[in-house]
C-alpha cells in the first residue's frame, strides 16, 4: 500500500509541475521585449496593415487570456503552433532537429560516463594518493569551465589556428558522401562539440564516483572481502564499484534530460543544427511558438526523467516508501 501511495504522490507532483511549466512557458516569453510580428519582416518599412494581418494570422491580435486559452487547447491536441520564422508546424521543426541533438548528447554522455566512472573509481580506491589529488584537481577544474568558453577555445585552436577540424556544421556541404564516408564526415564535425560537453560531464562523474567509492570502501562488507583474502581488482569490480554506481545511475538519468538544455551552448558555438541551436535562433527572432516548443520539450524531459528515477528507486529500495504507508 505504501508503494502505491508513493507512486500516486510522485505522479501527481509531476503533473502539477508540468501544469506550472505550461503556464510559465506561455507567459515568460510574452514578457520579453520586441514585437514578434515585426521580427517576421526583414524590411523595417513594412506597413501597419501588413503587421496587423500577420498578427491576425498567428492570433497575436487577441487578448493575452485568449491566446493562453488557445495555447492550452492546442497543446492538449499535440499542436504546438506554427513557427513564426519558419512558417512550419513547431512539431515538424523539432522533429527535424531532434535526431542531431540526440546523436550529440548520447555520444558525449556515453564517453563521459565511461571515462568519468573509470577515473573516479580509481581515484576513490587510491584516496589520498598523488594520483587521487591530481585527478580530483583536474576534475574540479573541468567541472568549473563553462561549455561555451571551452567550445570557443577548441574552435579557435583546433579549427582556426590549426585547421584540423571543421569550423562548424554537421557535414561537408556538397560532398556527396554516402554510407561509411558520410558517417565519418559527421563524426569529424561532431568531435569538437562533443568534447566540449564531455569535458564538463567527465569532471562531474569523476567527483561523484570518487565520493561514492570512498563511502563504499568504509562499509563492513568491503572489510570482510579483504579479510577473506580476495584480490584487489576483484573487490573493486565485484563489490565496491557496483554499489558505488548507484548515485551515478541517478545522476545519469537527470543528465540525459539536462544535457539537452545544456547543449544549447555547444550547438550555438559550433553551428550544430540541433534543438539547442534552434532555441538560440528562436530567441533572436522572437519566435514564441518555437521557443515554447523547445522549452516544453526540455521541461518534459527533465520532469519525466526525475519521475522515472523516483519510481525506480521507490521500487528497488522499500525504505523510501516508508513515509507513505
Amino acid at each position: 500500500m505504501g508503494l502505491k501511495r508513493f507512486v500516486l504522490r510522485k505522479v501527481v507532483a509531476a503533473c502539477l509541475t508540468l501544469a506550472v511549466i505550461i503556464c510559465a512557458n506561455f507567459f515568460i516569453f510574452r514578457i520579453a521585449p520586441g514585437d514578434p510580428a515585426r521580427m517576421m519582416f526583414r524590411d523595417p518599412r513594412v506597413s501597419a496593415e501588413s503587421l496587423e494581418l500577420m498578427k491576425k494570422k498567428f492570433g497575436l491580435d487577441k487578448p493575452i487570456t485568449g491566446q493562453f486559452i488557445a495555447y492550452v487547447k492546442n497543446l492538449a491536441h499535440g499542436d504546438l503552433g506554427i513557427s513564426f520564422s519558419q512558417q512550419q508546424p513547431v512539431v515538424e521543426v523539432l522533429a527535424s532537429r531532434l535526431p542531431y541533438t540526440i546523436l550529440l548528447v548520447v555520444t558525449a554522455l556515453t564517453f563521459a560516463i565511461i571515462v568519468g566512472v573509470a577515473l573516479g573509481a580509481v581515484a576513490g580506491w587510491l584516496s589520498g594518493s598523488k594520483f587521487d589529488t591530481a585527478i580530483l584537481t583536474a576534475s574540479v577544474t573541468m567541472y568549473s569551465v563553462p561549455t561555451f568558453a571551452l567550445g570557443i577555445i577548441l574552435l579557435m585552436v583546433f579549427a582556426y589556428i590549426f585547421p584540423i577540424f571543421p569550423l562548424g556544421g554537421i557535414m561537408t556541404p556538397a560532398s556527396g558522401y554516402e554510407g561509411f564516408e558520410l558517417a565519418r564526415d559527421i563524426g569529424w564535425h561532431m568531435f569538437l562539440p562533443a568534447i566540449s560537453i564531455v569535458v564538463w560531464y567527465v569532471g562531474e562523474y569523476v567527483v561523484l564516483t570518487r565520493s561514492s567509492m570512498i563511502d563504499v570502501m568504509e562499509q563492513e562488507y568491503i572489510t570482510t572481502a579483504r579479510a577473506k583474502g580476495l584480490k584487489k581488482h576483484r573487490i573493486l569490480k565485484d563489490h565496491a564499484l557496483r554499489n558505488a554506481l548507484l548515485p551515478v545511475i541517478t545522476i545519469t538519468g537527470v543528465n540525459l534530460a539536462f544535457a539537452a538544455a545544456g547543449v544549447i551552448e555547444a550547438e550555438t558555438v559550433f553551428s550544430w543544427p540541433g534543438v539547442g541551436r534552434l532555441a538560440f535562433d528562436a530567441v533572436s527572432q522572437r519566435d514564441y511558438p518555437l521557443l515554447q516548443g523547445v522549452f516544453m520539450l526540455f521541461a518534459f524531459a527533465i520532469v519525466l526523467a526525475n519521475l522515472a528515477i523516483d519510481l525506480i528507486y521507490g521500487y528497488i529500495d522499500p525504505r523510501i516508501t516508508v513515509g507513505d504507508k
